[in-house]
């Protein structure tokens, strides 16, 4: 079953007085980018909350937002009081040698780093306990919302590998009809150069031997459909995250594509190739979000 990289998760729970907020938001990505957005008295723990981060959510772009509120809504923060006055003095000073209005050093003192601060206390277990399990209830809710859009991933990748499945079976009308149109065409050019009377009839078997050859498409087309096949027995696999699986299978199916064209010598065998490159490109866009 597939993941998408694409998902939310969110749980909250009560510790003594404080009521703790996990969200955790994932975009696709190609490596695993963890952002921790935590209050100054849970920083001990990042390293721990990252590890448990990379275990359930894997590979993405990955934003975990801790919030902690006490018991009267308040946030869990606190004034350095030491160096909002020292930082007030020096701007009340600099105000008045230079003459200008002080009413704003208030909201400017707030927004000076380390002005206002999350306490930092430490943790005790039972507060750490109580985090990870709000965390993983969040990380819960998380995969299962990658498992439904996974959901629609999937249905979309097998829609559009089918349709190359298809489109391969309408190459071989043509291939018949490509060949009797290249023999008759290397007659004519060898009866215009050499005149009929000079045809030698072995040489002209020996260059559409060569030609058949190298028009051949048997190999590509078995090959193209093993890894079609492939493509779709990974879909099917227990394993959650086949994303990389995917591209590299998707990579060879575009592989195949791509000498098929070079082989075609026909339009209506171009157009066919044409259309699966168009149908391997929206798979090549739905893979960007397969975890």
């Amino acid at each position: 079953m597939l993941l998408s990289m694409t998902g939310y998760g969110r749980a909250q729970g009560s510790f003594m007085e404080k009521t703790i907020t996990v969200e955790v938001r994932t975009l696709n990505s190609k490596v695993t980018d963890i952002k921790l957005r935590l209050p100054g008295d849970y920083k001990e723990k990042e390293i721990e909350l990252r590890k448990m981060i990379t275990d359930h959510a894997e590979r993405g772009k990955i934003d975990l937002i801790i919030d902690v509120q006490n018991a009267d809504g308040a946030a869990n923060v606190s004034l350095n009081e030491a160096l909002f006055r020292g930082y007030h003095r020096e701007l009340t000073r600099i105000a008045t040698d230079l003459n200008l209005p002080q009413q704003d050093i208030l909201s400017a003192l707030l927004r000076i780093p380390n002005v206002v601060a999350s306490p930092s206390g430490e943790m005790d277990e039972q507060e750490w306990e109580a985090l990870c399990s709000v965390l993983n209830r969040a990380l819960d809710q998380l995969k299962a919302f990658r498992r439904n859009e996974g959901k629609v991933l999937e249905n979309e990748l097998v829609f559009r590998t089918k349709n190359i499945l298809t489109l391969l079976k309408e190459v071989t009308p043509f291939e018949t009809e490509r060949f009797s149109r290249m023999r008759e065409r290397l007659r004519t050019n060898m009866e215009d150069g050499f005149g009929r009377e000079n045809l030698d009839q072995n040489r002209f078997e020996q260059e559409v031997l060569y030609y058949l050859e190298k028009m051949d498409m048997s190999e590509e087309k078995l090959r193209l459909e093993q890894h079609c096949i492939y493509f779709l027995e990974q879909m099917n696999q227990k394993q959650d995250a086949v994303g990389r699986t995917l591209n590299f299978i998707s990579q060879e199916i575009g592989r195949e594509i791509n000498t098929l064209g070079a082989k075609a010598y026909d339009s209506d065998i171009q157009k066919v190739v044409v259309q699966m490159k168009d149908e391997l490109e929206k798979i090549k866009e739905q893979l960007a979000n397969v975890l």
